[in-house]
């Protein structure tokens, strides 16, 4: 992958770290990463792009700086925005129809890193609060520093969250168990061992540093993996989501009978028999 063939972002930096390897940076560290208006577009434009890259196989989010993964909405220019608090022209149906659209693509940017054909790695340190929880939970594996501070934050800015905690956080997390509900009605900070411990996250990692190095060493070892496997493999776990067992089995077989017929499959199992690390073609 170029980064020059990537949409232009100002708050974002995007390397590649390894072999098939990109590391996405939110980049507004004086900010503690809070998400201003542009951050949005941004963020779904470089996520379209990753997606469907031959040259990626998987992907790291991380924040820039030492003080956090993002600390969320930045409130102040919120607070300044017409759509926020569904003023301006018309009555209650047209706010709510502007608001309501709003939100949607606010939805629609983060639910663009849960789309991603490639397995994304959430590498969440220091503050990572409201939104910080919404993009987490949009990844597909979560790590934390050990000083990492979650809060899902909203229900202390007067709303409920609304672009993917809600809908996320309970199927990460095992179910709607009662530290779902705590976290999310009390707004309270907690820590990564508290988050490891309730199956938020798989790995509390000591430094930044080392978060950074564990997760692109394990983006690479994904990266080494067919790639029709493991796109293939997270397609059919997020389709389980909301389905029966038996939809989802017919689900597998149907994806399965086209994907099988892969030379990854002969490639992956050769390579067993003869003791040999095997390569695979870009998808």
């Amino acid at each position: 992958m170029s980064p020059s063939s990537l949409p232009n972002a100002k708050f974002f930096n995007v390397t590649t770290p390894a072999p098939f390897v990109a590391h996405v940076e939110i980049n507004r560290p004086s900010k503690m990463n809070a998400f201003c208006a542009p951050m949005w577009i941004e963020l779904k434009g470089i996520f379209d792009h990753l997606s469907t890259d031959p040259d990626l196989r998987c992907i790291v989010l991380s924040g820039a700086g030492d003080r956090a993964f993002t600390a969320g909405l930045d409130v102040q220019e919120a607070s300044q925005s017409s759509t926020l608090g569904g003023s301006g022209p018309g009555d209650t149906a047209r706010k709510a129809t502007s608001v309501r659209r709003h939100i949607l693509e606010l939805q629609d940017a983060v639910s663009s890193v849960a789309r991603c054909e490639k397995p994304v790695i959430a590498l969440v340190h220091g503050i990572t609060f409201g939104l910080g929880i919404d993009l987490s939970t949009a990844c597909d594996i979560r790590m934390a520093e050990t000083n990492t501070k979650f809060s899902v934050k909203e229900v202390d800015i007067g709303l409920a969250a609304d672009v993917g905690t809600l809908s996320r956080l309970p199927k990460v997390a095992g179910g709607l168990t009662s530290w779902v509900k705590e976290i999310t009605l009390s707004a309270r900070v907690f820590s990564a061992e508290e988050a490891l411990k309730n199956n938020f996250v798989s790995r509390v990692v000591s430094g930044k540093a080392e978060l950074i190095k564990q997760g692109i060493e394990l983006a690479k070892y994904i990266s080494t993996k067919s790639p029709v496997a493991v796109q293939g493999t997270k397609n059919i776990l997020d389709a389980a989501w909301g389905r029966t067992v038996e939809d989802n089995l017919n689900y597998t077989a149907v994806w399965n009978a086209a994907m099988i017929q892969s030379t990854d499959v002969s490639r992956a199992m050769l390579s067993g028999l003869q003791k040999k690390t095997p390569t695979f073609e870009k998808l």
